[in-house]
């Protein structure tokens, strides 16, 4: 196949933003490849043309073929390429000449007979690194007719502009600065409100505080080449290719096999260095927090809540015995080839009378607020360092306060229960406000710190704006709602509603997003949580006695983890460490999961038992 533009010595090569060369205008007598490189030289003569014949010792013409004929007729055989395989050359064409390896590229595109971009782009790419501004400007007018947006030309020419200003300002040269914001910016008629930002620079008292106050690297290489990627955006690719296109298409097809990943809870790393282009990305189900690592067993009767603090160095656990258990969560403990974590009794907090059906920790993990089960009309509000309790709020006997939610000012919290107390109240148990008539099931404030919702006995969520005194509804049930929870971003809920099981709505579109299977939901109230990195899982107790884990975009679970004996009535996600889940149940017993211990493959693959695999 012939290279488009094959034999014009005037065409450049695409030069990477390190390695500027010539400006495009190099005459044949040089030498250069249908990509503008400068060929390689053997003893002085010039080896290689854009048509791939050789050339005699600096004559800059064709030298007499030596190939055989059956050499020309395996060429005039050769397959025509695709435009997915042009694509594919001249994306490693642009990673090689990325790397220096310039005479490869140049092999690479007289046997493919491809060019790297348009000789346009080329003579305009060379022209912006020299900073021959007004020839960088005309190469605008040969690259009009290849653009698919005419309008583009302003936006680019006002880009050039603006380089040219700062780095006029930057060395010193006031008088042609200012003929350029005048003369040649200002008659764009384009972005007048940056060009009153740029006038402002002329007061800059010197070339650093030009540099600091515009956030610019000051002229050179670096400031050019992220000129040119912003210049290139507004080229169509099969003039120029978008810079490190194939480090991002790379990058683009790691983040999809993660995304798709179902057990991948860590941190994802953008960086193409840390992973291997040679194998597919898999993550292990042994690596995800699916296996007992410790049974709490404290607790001497039917553990109805447990709750890890903001920070994830604590876990509290609140039982039918009338206590409350604050558990201390180690460092990492490293063995031999495994990491876990142990969590250590901390604190014993007593005299819940009703037992504690709910716990809260305050923002900065400070307090602590226990509520007890329906006949409850009494509310702790613990310092969990000292185990002192700050306060004990029963407004009247006939209240039921089983549910309460911080604001996220740490001062203010409100509870409720279902015979229509809806208080909102200060650290000294003061009640501030109050909403009558209002049957609440389970409260949240929101992150806006003045609304709170609510779910109550309508099978419903609403919005409560104490402030304004105001409230809408926002979800809405077919079936009562025993307990919901919010992400962190505010957006999305998570409900357990009376036997349908687990939903996902969106309370920004008031949508029901996705109905999770598998568990087992009836009248009791049972917990659930977002949890993992970026909350991409989420978890719930159920009636059978299991914990049932999802991916948050799938409907059937990926993991049902074994152990209890009776109802799993809560789970929570430790926060700040992904592999770290625990879960309260009926059983008496509080279970800390998290991932395979080290052993040996045999007896690892043994483990499975413990976590079913439910992919789907």
């Amino acid at each position: 196949m012939q290279a488009n533009g094959a034999g014009q010595g005037q065409e450049s090569s695409e030069l990477s933003c390190l390695n500027s060369a010539q400006n495009g205008e190099s005459s044949s007598a040089v030498g250069t490849h249908s990509n503008g490189l400068l060929s390689s030289t053997d003893n002085g003569n010039i080896v290689g043309t854009s048509n791939g014949s050789s050339t005699g010792p600096g004559s800059g013409t064709s030298a007499p073929s030596t190939a055989s004929g059956s050499d020309v007729g395996s060429l005039k055989k050769k397959k025509r390429l695709s435009q997915a395989e042009e694509d594919i050359i001249r994306l490693i064409g642009q990673h090689l000449h990325g790397l220096g390896l310039n005479q490869t590229v140049d092999l690479l595109m007289q046997e493919s007979g491809c060019r790297l971009e348009h000789p346009s782009a080329t003579k305009f790419r060379n022209h912006v690194m020299e900073g021959e501004w007004d020839k960088a400007e005309n190469d605008l007018n040969e690259l009009r007719a290849l653009m698919h947006s005419p309008n583009a030309i302003v936006r680019m020419k006002f880009l050039l502009l603006q380089q040219k200003y700062l780095e006029y300002l930057e060395d010193g040269k006031v008088l042609e600065a200012l003929q350029v914001l005048r003369g040649e910016l200002t008659p764009l008629k384009y972005n007048t409100d940056r060009i009153h930002v740029l006038s402002g620079y002329l007061m800059c008292s010197n070339a650093e505080d030009l540099r600091a106050k515009a956030e610019w690297e000051g002229k050179g290489t670096a400031s050019r080449c992220r000129l040119l990627d912003k210049l290139q955006t507004y080229l169509p690719p099969s003039v120029m290719l978008p810079p490190r296109r194939l480090q991002t298409l790379l990058r683009q097809a790691v983040e999809l096999q993660r995304d798709r990943c179902l057990y991948h809870n860590t941190k994802l790393d953008n960086n193409l260095d840390s992973v291997s282009l040679l194998l597919d990305h898999v993550c292990s189900r042994k690596q995800f927090p699916c296996y007992t690592q410790q049974i709490l067993t404290e607790h001497c009767n039917e553990v109805w809540f447990c709750k890890f603090s903001n920070d994830g160095t604590k876990l509290a656990t609140g039982s039918k015995d009338t206590t409350v258990i604050i558990w201390q969560v180690d460092p990492v403990s490293v063995t031999t080839l495994q990491e876990s974590h142990q969590l250590k009794l901390f604190r014993t907090l007593e005299g819940h009378a009703y037992g504690v059906s709910y716990l809260a920790w305050s923002p900065d993990d400070t307090y602590l607020i226990a509520c007890g089960p329906d006949d409850c009309s009494e509310l702790w509000l613990w310092n969990v360092q000292t185990g002192e309790l700050r306060t004990k709020i029963s407004q009247s006997h006939e209240d039921s306060l089983t549910s309460v939610a911080w604001n996220p000012d740490g001062k203010r919290f409100v509870t409720g229960g279902q015979r229509g107390q809806f208080y909102q109240c200060d650290l000294d148990g003061n009640l501030l406000d109050s909403w009558e008539g209002v049957r609440v099931q389970c409260l949240w404030c929101l992150g806006d710190g003045r609304t709170v919702l609510a779910s109550d006995t309508h099978q419903r969520i609403r919005g409560y704006n104490f402030e304004d005194l105001t409230d809408r509804n926002i979800v809405q049930e077919d079936h009562p709602i025993m307990s919901f929870t919010v992400s962190k971003n505010g957006r999305l809920a998570l409900l357990n509603v009376a036997t349908q099981g687990v939903h996902l709505w969106d309370l920004q579109d008031r949508v029901l997003v996705r109905k999770y299977q598998g568990v087992t939901q009836g009248f009791y109230t049972i917990h659930s949580c977002f949890g993992g990195h970026n909350e991409d899982f989420i978890a719930s107790g159920s009636e059978d006695h299991k914990v049932y884990i999802w991916h948050r975009r799938g409907e059937l679970p990926i993991a049902e983890l074994t152990g209890h004996t009776r109802t799993v009535n809560c789970v929570s996600w430790n926060p700040a460490i992904p592999g770290l889940m625990a879960s309260a149940s009926d059983d008496g017993t509080v279970r800390v999961w998290g991932p395979a211990p080290f052993l040996d493959s045999q007896e690892a693959d043994g483990l499975n038992e413990n976590c079913s695999n439910m992919d789907s």
